[in-house]
């Protein structure tokens, strides 16, 4: 397989993500954590093969056999970890201050796997190269297909150790990505039938039914996404992520920054000031939870707690980098359509 190297986006833009991503609180770098794989290989059809998948980016990785060693981002560790796969290694948000998982390593016992890098810029190459990787999975956040939080200044000797394969969530519905990550977890030995994946896939559905019956039921409610860092609070437009796409398509009214506003970052979102955090009028605001954002409880500003909808209580969780799985998926569509279901109008 011939491995293709694609031009790098700036920090800047490809850290938008919808929200303050690596702004904030740092998190606890946990480089030369060691821990076990607890085997470190995939479940179900485990050995067998020989194994291919056709990656988002058009390339197809080839193995003799189902790939045991597998290293990917957090969150498509922890959504293969739903799908009954457990990979070897991670890198990327796995762990905060006092060891606790990273809301990004959802079920996954990160215990039982080796941290590569816990921070944006961290990949430990020596660390990855004793696992000896049959592949690296992981998502990407531009047309370009940029393997997300691979370093670019070490991405030709990573390459050099494994396969790689990524997964699109750029400019997409969540239902893609989902069916994608469903798709690749079936190649690696997922049991697709299992009763727990079954019922999380009907949960899904039926999540997505009922958030688009409170849409409807419910037009005028406002919704707001934002991310909250010490000097900015940004103010996410739908049109390249995954999770406010899908919503958007289901009928949810957001809040929707200019294009013009949208550029100076990137296009991602909007930067305001915390004096100017009342510009946008909304009735839910859905504020980013990862770990690297300021939570909703520890924002003193004035400006923040006069806002109709904080008042109201009208203030719910937002996953931007949701763990593509339907079992951590449909949680965020139940939690919209309660909102919406219940919100009283106060913009």
């Amino acid at each position: 397989m011939t491995e293709v190297r694609l031009s790098r986006p700036t920090r800047r833009g490809i850290l938008a993500v919808g929200g303050a991503l690596g702004l904030g609180a740092a998190l606890a770098a946990c480089g030369d954590e060691k821990g076990s794989a607890g085997g470190g290989s995939s479940a179900g059809k485990k050995g067998s093969g020989p194994w291919s998948f056709k990656d988002d980016r058009g390339t197809t990785v080839k193995l003799d056999k189902i790939p045991a060693n597998i290293v990917a981002f957090t969150g498509v560790g922890a959504a293969l970890y739903d799908y009954g796969i457990q990979v070897k290694g991670v890198f990327g948000p796995t762990t905060v201050k006092g060891g606790k998982p990273d809301v990004q390593a959802g079920d996954m016992d990160v215990s039982k796997v080796t941290v590569i890098g816990n921070e944006w810029g961290q990949f430990n190459i020596e660390k990855y190269a004793s696992l000896a990787p049959d592949v690296l999975i992981t998502t990407m956040f531009d047309a370009a297909g940029t393997l997300w939080y691979v370093p670019e200044e070490s991405a030709k000797k990573i390459a050099k150790l494994a396969p790689s394969a990524g997964i699109s969530v750029f400019d997409r519905k969540l239902d893609q990505p989902l069916q994608r990550m469903y798709a690749l977890a079936e190649s690696l030995g997922a049991d697709l039938k299992a009763e727990k994946v079954v019922a999380a896939k009907k949960r899904f559905e039926d999540a997505a039914a009922r958030l688009r019956k409170a849409a409807k039921a419910h037009p005028d409610i406002k919704v707001l996404a934002g991310s909250a860092s010490a000097d900015i609070f940004y103010v996410s437009g739908t049109d390249l992520s995954i999770d406010l796409e899908y919503f958007k398509s289901l009928g949810v009214n957001f809040v929707e920054p200019t294009e013009a506003a949208k550029k100076a970052s990137g296009g991602w979102f909007e930067n305001l000031s915390w004096e100017n955090v009342d510009k946008h009028k909304a009735d839910i605001i859905m504020m980013d939870d990862r770990a690297q954002a300021i939570q909703p409880d520890a924002i003193e500003e004035a400006t923040w707690k006069k806002l109709p909808a904080v008042k109201a209580g009208q203030v719910i969780p937002r996953s931007p980098e949701p763990i593509l799985s339907y079992d951590k998926c449909a949680p965020l569509l139940e939690n919209l359509a309660k909102a919406i279901e219940t919100a009283k109008k106060v913009s």
